[in-house]
């Protein structure tokens, strides 16, 4: 590894929130500085490069992602553009033109068509052209099925249509022991996620999604220019014994627990997710509860007295209701101190209330959110305010889950949302609900600093640009930097230098690219000019 000058930029470090160059040695962080000093360090580097103004941050980690899901959509699974049920059928058939097996995709969100109403089983088996077709709804909780899937499946006793709940576990099971996932696709996904300004991402496994082996092929596949994979299993436990045994056959430091997509409940839009009241816009339906809070303390106490971290799916409000329950559970069995040890992860958590986040705040939870579930739906008219009529303002309160104390990640649960951590800063900023937009600087902190400390890293310099930190980064190309609010009341500019605030790019109508991509010195990403020699 090279010792490189970067100069002429603009630095995002709290050390120095002035700093225009950075040397990286190896791969460390060995120098930051003004522009000015940056010419003494020329002299002794083996490579200059101007940056021509580019912004350097510490590089993204994604907090919750499927990868080989991901991957399989940016090979050419996709569904996210279509919007009646007439050019999911086109979709199809052009798929299944080029398919030498069942049509499988990923991304059709019926709450966003212009035509209501999904294609019958006999439709879908007519633009299949008879290979079967598994269609993933953009929540990954349902998906339309045709007879001639089931039959090749041997799964007689299913109805085709749109299949939910323990139904399309049967189905996704099948699916993918019969069709297993290309190694290339998390390959595919990994390098994207580089192109992105991210260094690391957390893969949320699980036996109801791609199973075992494809995790114990993805933590196989070390490749050191790419982002860092590290990974929750999905799996309920009874006893410290069986976390244990589950845990060993994936032998590998970078499985950091059992939990993540472990499900308590379902999803808003395929109507499974649990709730206190019925849905409105479906009268007697509730969701549906995968986890009681017994079932939950279980787990949660065998996860403790092995020393595992766990975490789980919740999106519903009484589901959360659930989960809490199940937590002071394990609690009064095995001390309060060991749950709050645990540092356990709930992931999306949208329905909060205040008496909830004071109980999560005293189990010592974290959460892992994804703001960009907002700026999909919820808008006033969105699927959120028809699923939930009024219920819907005040979801996604993460000024209040920051100001109750309680530690906040971010992720995208790509491939339900895209990868970038910057349109997650302006969703965070811009949330549909007022009173739950956070800063900037907030946002941005969960999807680096934050992020690494629930991964449980201990370098407490990871994911900050500090002399001594890993050598870590993303470089950007951005016109325009401020200290952004999520008030509008309040200048999105610090005019005061003696503020010291570090400035990141302002989002309202342009979102940065990536140039570079570093982790620990490696080149992930490049598409910087050429480097410089120093002038001796």
């Amino acid at each position: 590894m090279s010792t490189i000058l970067y100069r002429n930029g603009s630095i995002y470090s709290q050390a120095d929130p002035f700093a225009t160059a950075m040397v990286v040695d190896g791969a460390t962080i060995a120098w930051l500085g003004s522009e000015e000093a940056a010419d003494a360090q020329a002299e002794r580097v083996s490579e200059v490069i101007d940056l021509a103004g580019a912004l350097i941050t510490p590089a993204f980690v994604d907090a919750h992602t499927h990868l080989a899901g991901l991957g399989r959509q940016l090979e050419g699974g996709s569904l996210e553009s279509v919007r009646s049920a007439e050019e999911l059928l086109q979709r199809v058939a052009e798929l299944a033109a080029g398919a030498t097996g069942p049509v499988m995709a990923h991304g059709w969100d019926d709450t966003q068509w212009s035509v209501d109403g999904l294609p019958t089983p006999a439709q879908l088996s007519v633009a299949a052209a008879g290979r079967g077709c598994y269609l993933l709804r953009r929540d990954v909780h349902s998906a339309l099925v045709d007879a001639d899937l089931l039959e090749q499946l041997g799964l007689d006793d299913v109805s085709p249509g749109l299949v939910q709940g323990a139904a399309h576990d049967r189905v996704r099971a099948a699916v993918l022991a019969a069709h297993p996932v290309a190694d290339s696709a998390a390959h595919t996904a990994l390098k994207h996620y580089a192109a992105k300004g991210y260094a690391a991402v957390v893969e949320m496994a699980a036996p109801h999604i791609e199973g075992a082996e494809q995790l114990k092929q993805l933590l196989r596949d070390t490749d050191p220019q790419l982002p860092a994979v590290y990974a929750y299993w999905g799996q309920a436990v009874s006893s410290a014994a069986e976390a244990q045994s589950v845990l060993a056959q994936f032998d590998s430091p970078r499985v950091l627990g059992l939990g993540g997509d472990l499900r308590v409940d379902g999803s808003l839009g395929s109507r499974t997710a649990y709730l206190r009241a019925d849905y409105a816009d479906a009268a007697g339906q509730r969701g549906e509860l995968m986890l009681t809070s017994a079932r939950i303390a279980d787990h949660v106490v065998a996860c403790a007295e092995a020393g595992i971290r766990t975490g789980f799916h919740v999106i519903g409000d009484s589901a959360m209701d659930e989960l809490l329950e199940g937590f002071e559970l394990a609690a009064q069995r095995v001390g309060l101190g060991r749950v709050q040890a645990g540092r356990h992860v709930v992931e999306h958590a949208e329905m909060l209330d205040a008496a909830q986040r004071q109980r999560m705040l005293a189990l010592g939870l974290t959460v892992s959110a994804q703001p960009l579930f907002d700026a999909y739906w919820g808008q006033p008219e969105g699927m959120y305010a028809t699923r939930l009529g009024d219920r819907a303002e005040s979801m996604n309160n993460l000024a209040a889950l920051l100001s109750d104390g309680i530690p906040l990640v971010i992720g995208s649960d790509a491939p339900v949302c895209e990868v970038d951590g910057w349109k997650n800063v302006r969703a965070a900023m811009q949330l549909n609900n007022a009173a739950g937009r956070i800063s900037a600087r907030a946002a941005f902190i969960a999807q680096t600093r934050s992020a690494y400390r629930a991964l449980g890293e201990m370098n407490p310099m990871a994911g900050q640009l500090l002399i001594g930190a890993p050598a870590t980064f993303a470089i950007w190309a951005a016109s325009e930097l401020a200290v952004q609010t999520p008030d509008t009341r309040i200048s999105s500019w610090s005019t005061d230098a003696r503020a010291g605030t570090p400035m990141l790019p302002v989002l309202d109508e342009e979102i940065p690219q990536c140039l570079r991509t570093v982790r620990e010195g490696v080149t992930l990403y490049d598409q910087l000019p050429a480097a410089t020699k120093p002038i001796v």
